[in-house]
């Protein structure tokens, strides 16, 4: 498996920090899915990508993930609420972060339950903060 299957260039292995957790980046924009996911190897966590939401079911699949951070319209139809929704029904716990440069947000019906919404463009230290935050809880 690739672990940046949407950055163009392989990026250089970061130590993890142990029990930092595993963070499921999606995201069809191969710079924004770079930065997010640089962001959160800085802070010691393993980070995996996906440029859409069947890359990123295939891996949740097949791999051990403690968070999904995921942009709504994603590359080949698919989108990040109903990714959200599919990976809700096997594993009711996983923390969901949803981001979009199209929206101001989502509605309760459309999000998953206790997911967090944040707004394009961010900054690293944002989405590092608010995931710092949702595992923190989740432990």
């Amino acid at each position: 498996m690739i672990p940046f299957a949407c950055a163009p260039v392989a990026l250089p292995a970061f130590p993890v920090a142990p029990n930092a957790g595993t963070i499921l980046v999606v995201e069809d924009e191969s710079f924004v899915c770079e930065l997010a996911a640089e962001a959160l190897l800085d802070e010691g966590y393993r980070v995996l990508t996906a440029a859409d939401a069947n890359e990123a079911e295939a891996i949740l699949s097949s791999e051990r993930v403690d968070l999904l951070f995921t942009d709504i319209d994603l590359a080949r139809n698919t989108n990040g609420i109903a990714l959200a929704h599919s990976a809700r029904r096997n594993l009711p716990r996983l923390p969901v972060v949803y981001t979009s440069g199209g929206r101001d947000g989502l509605s309760a019906a459309e999000a998953v339950a206790e997911s967090v919404f944040v707004p394009k463009p961010y900054r690293a230290a944002q989405l590092v903060a608010v995931t710092n935050d949702l595992l923190r809880h989740r432990g």
